[in-house]
């Protein structure tokens, strides 16, 4: 087993276990929270009277802002995707599950084919995504792709005796 610090793609170890967020995703998300709190709050404040009248009951207007409530927490959950690693572990926080997971139960970093983001091959046969690094993001997506797999390389031990059938 080998230092994450002296490993491909990790220049120090406070670079080799920063966090994993995504980039773009986390900007557009950010905007849909700000913007539905905004858009929402304003347009039941605007909700429309008659001769002064409201057809709108204060309920209504509350109820409103509170689907624009409803839509910014979706939004902050999905800005708020990460993957932890540390020297026990990562810790993968996706839309609905968070996973805490050894480096030995990790087999494989796959970052290709069809998949928006990186996912992880288990050595119980599961796999489990890791939404924070994600295809959007590009060239920096490609390099925490690496970071990440270098983690697993150096940080990993095979449950059995050799994970790839020997041939190294």
């Amino acid at each position: 087993m080998t230092d994450p610090a002296s490993g491909p793609g990790a220049s120090g170890s406070a670079e080799a276990f920063a966090l994993f967020r995504p980039r773009r995703g986390r900007l557009v998300a950010l905007g849909i929270v700000w913007g539905s709190l905004v858009l929402f709050g304003v347009l039941a404040v605007l909700l429309p009277t008659v001769a002064g009248n409201a057809i709108w009951s204060t309920v209504d207007r509350l109820m409103f802002f509170a689907i624009g409530v409803l839509i910014a927490l979706l939004a902050w959950r999905y800005a708020s995707l990460r993957a932890v690693p540390s020297r026990a572990g990562l810790v993968v926080r996706n839309l609905v599950v968070t996973r805490h997971l050894e480096w030995a139960q990790i087999v494989s970093v796959q970052f290709g084919g069809g998949a928006p983001w990186v996912t992880l091959d288990l050595d119980d046969l599961d796999t489990v995504a890791v939404m924070a690094i994600q295809k959007a993001d590009g060239a920096f997506a490609e390099h925490e792709a690496s970071r990440l797999a270098a983690l697993v390389e150096a940080l990993g031990e095979p449950s059995g005796p050799e994970v790839d059938g020997g041939a190294r």
